[in-house]
């Protein structure tokens, strides 16, 4: 029986539940993420693929019928509104189209903004 795809239990069954020709889009997001964050604690919240750094979100990402969801939280788009202002976006959230390349320098300078934010955080916390 196939997992429900609405409710994914991981981010394999979840990327696995996309229509193949995304499927390379969220593997190389998925990669770029777990790159620069290798300690990274990957799950699945709000029924999506969810990472988090010293115990603290640190972005999402999701797919849709035209466009995948990245979500750095509010911090992480603030940072790069002008890359970003070619873009659809909502607070916290970016839509990249599906009909267009992926800019994925963008989604690594992004990630490595919010691994650099929340080392910082968590360094604030342990002194």
């Amino acid at each position: 029986m196939k997992e429900d795809p609405k409710k994914p239990e991981s981010v394999d069954a979840y990327i696995a539940g996309v229509p193949e020709n995304v499927q390379p889009m969220l593997h190389n997001i998925r990669s770029i993420i777990r790159n620069l964050a290798p300690h990274v604690i990957e799950s699945i919240a709000y029924g999506m693929p969810a990472y988090k750094t010293h115990g603290k979100p640190l972005v999402y990402f999701a797919a849709f019928k035209q466009h995948i969801g990245f979500y750095a939280t509010p911090s992480g788009h603030e940072a790069f509104s002008n890359e970003l202002s070619a873009y659809k976006q909502g607070k916290g959230s970016v839509q990249f189209p599906l009909n267009a390349p992926i800019p994925y320098r963008l989604i690594e300078k992004m990630v490595q903004y919010r691994v650099q934010e929340n080392e910082q955080i968590a360094g604030k916390k342990a002194k």
